[in-house]
Formats: structure tokens, C-alpha cells, sequence
């Protein structure tokens, strides 16, 4: 039997950072208001030349050199983005894997905005467990600051830009296994949130009079109340399905968007402080990158070991959600 296990973390963050005392002088807030309603105190903003490949290429090289695995034996790159650097093609997946040098290995995209690493690590593990890869990169990489209106103080408080990847690799050994990973999503609430120019739904002729109608559209009031449901509604099932306790989890590591959803979700599960992981403070949303950026934080920072039991969970725009328990299973030691 072949397994999926989780071998490696690496992020970037771009080096400029956008504080809340700079946004008061953007829009109507100020650093009291956005911190009271998001937690967050700071975001890293990319460089106008900087791309979202770039960025997941800067991510990627680290978790490749973390994983104990050749680079060469990479045989699937699967990038998660809402902001890619190409509209419709090519997918930021291929340009990443030129950049790397992998030019002949299956690539490609998908969108689940906040929930796309998720999405990715099942796709990931599906390949591998079915015996079609062996060594699967995955990447969630945003340039959020591009479809961002700083003109809105509703949003702009918001995101940020950064990327994080990760090896998924083949096992035998079942401890190291990728214990299980629920994806769903419902598009009867797709206008919670969403981006409404340029699909065929909503062409840029009609919409040409409308500069807001490129960026990010969000209602977060109804949005935050879907979220805190969605996401403890999924913990428990994942949960329940794979008969482990809570206190089994050594992190909680949840979708970055906004503090206020994350301690609502831990309260309702019964968490402990020491759980639940939080970079929202100087990140901000990340969208597909938020989950593994905040997992290599807890990497570096010396307090993710090998054999730790990680709880993901993730909401985003579709809407989207998703939760994986997964092992930390480097080959590193």
C-alpha cells in the first residue's frame, strides 16, 4: 500500500510591509479600528516587478531543500491562486516549474481562494496514493495587493501578498500517512465573496465604467458568519470520522483571515491557547497561501517536530472549505 506523506514546509514574504498606520493614510481607518475587527497589525506588500511565480518560486526552493528529496524527482507542480500571473494561461504552475527547471513535469493551477492549499494537498495525495506521482510540489502563491481596491477600507485592511509550498512524497510506512482531507463547497454563496469582472458571467464590456468591479468584493459580515459555522462544522466531521480527540492535535493551524474567526472557531471547539497557531497579526490574509505560510512559521520557529499531528482548516470564496489532519513527516530529521 502507498501513502501520501507530508515532508516538507517552505514560505516567502515579500520584503515591503503595508502597517495599519500606513493604511490610515490611504483610507478612512485607523490602526485601533482594523486591529479591534481583523487582529491584524501589518501585511507584506510584493514589489511591482514581483509576480506570484516569483514568489512561489522563492517558496518552493526552500520546501524542496527542506524535504530530503532531489529536485530532479519532482514529477507534479500544482500551484493554488486566485492571482496568477497570466488571466487565463499560461498557469503560474508551468511558469514556476520553468523557473525551477522542471520543464517536462505535469503542472497546473486551481482556484479555491482560501481554501486552495487544501485543495491541493488532496489532489496531491489522490496522485500519489493511485501510484500516478511520486513526488508532488504543491504551492499557494498570492499577489493579493493586485486585485486589492485601496480605495475600499472594507477590504484593503485586509490582504497581503506571500506564498508557501510544500513536498508531498510516496510511503509505505502508514505512521507517516496523510490521515485524511475534506474538501466542499456550496456556489449558491459565491457572492460573498468574489472578484466579478472578466469571465463570461460578467464581460469587461459590461463592466468597463466600474474600476471596482477588478478587485475583491466582499461582504463580511455575512461572510464571517458562514466562515466560523463552516469551519467548526468541518473540524468536528474530519474529527469524528477519523476517531481522534482534540487533544490529539498538537496545531490547529486555520485559514489566516481574520483573528476574530479563528479564537471563534477555537472557543467552539474547546482548544487551548497553545493549539491554535496565529499570523494573522503581521501577515494578514494570504488567501491559498495563508495555511502554509503559517506552518512554516511554527517550522522555523523550532516547534514543528517530526511525528506532530497538524489540523488544517480553511473557508474561502465559492464558496470553498476544507480541513486535512496530517503528520509531520520530514525525512530531514
Amino acid at each position: 500500500m502507498v501513502y501520501a506523506a507530508f515532508r516538507s514546509i517552505g514560505a516567502y514574504a515579500p520584503e515591503k510591509i503595508l502597517t495599519n498606520e500606513d493604511l490610515s493614510l490611504m483610507v478612512d481607518t485607523t490602526d485601533e479600528w482594523i486591529t479591534k475587527r481583523t487582529g491584524i497589525k501589518e501585511r507584506h506588500i510584493a514589489a511591482e516587478n514581483e509576480t506570484t511565480s516569483d514568489m512561489g518560486v522563492k517558496a518552493a526552493q526552500l520546501a524542496i531543500e527542506r524535504s530530503g528529496i532531489a529536485k530532479s524527482d519532482i514529477d507534479m507542480v500544482i500551484c493554488a491562486t486566485i492571482s496568477p500571473d497570466y488571466f487565463c494561461m499560461p498557469s503560474t504552475a508551468t511558469t514556476i516549474s520553468h523557473k525551477l527547471g522542471l520543464p517536462t513535469v505535469t503542472a497546473f493551477d486551481i482556484s479555491a481562494a482560501c481554501t486552495g492549499f487544501v485543495y491541493i494537498l488532496s489532489i496531491a495525495k489522490a496522485f500519489i496514493e493511485s501510484g500516478m506521482k511520486k513526488n508532488v510540489l504543491i504551492i499557494g502563491a498570492e499577489k493579493l495587493s493586485s486585485i486589492t481596491d485601496y480605495t475600499d477600507r472594507g477590504t484593503c485592511i485586509l490582504f497581503g501578498d506571500g506564498a508557501g509550498a510544500a513536498v508531498i512524497s510516496a510511503t509505505k510506512n502508514k505512521e507517516e500517512a496523510i490521515i485524511d482531507v475534506h474538501t466542499g463547497a456550496d456556489g449558491a454563496y459565491a457572492d460573498l465573496l468574489m472578484t466579478p469582472n472578466g469571465g463570461t458571467g460578467s464581460p469587461h464590456d459590461a463592466l468597463e465604467n466600474e474600476a471596482s468591479s477588478c478587485f475583491m468584493q466582499m461582504k463580511g459580515n455575512e461572510t464571517f458568519k458562514v466562515a466560523v459555522r463552516t469551519l467548526t462544522k468541518d473540524v468536528k466531521e474530519i474529527l469524528a470520522d477519523n476517531d481522534i480527540e482534540m487533544d490529539k492535535v498538537k496545531h490547529f493551524i486555520p485559514h489566516q483571515a481574520n483573528l476574530r474567526i479563528i479564537k471563534a472557531v477555537g472557543d467552539a471547539l474547546k482548544m487551548k491557547e497553545e493549539q491554535v497557531v496565529i499570523t494573522v497579526p503581521k501577515y494578514g490574509n494570504t488567501s491559498g497561501a495563508s495555511i502554509p505560510m503559517a506552518m512554516n512559521d511554527v517550522y522555523e520557529n523550532g516547534n514543528l517536530k517530526s511525528g506532530e499531528l497538524m489540523l488544517l482548516d480553511a473557508f474561502g470564496g465559492g464558496l470553498t472549505w476544507g480541513s486535512a489532519l496530517v503528520p509531520f513527516s520530514p525525512l530531514k530529521k
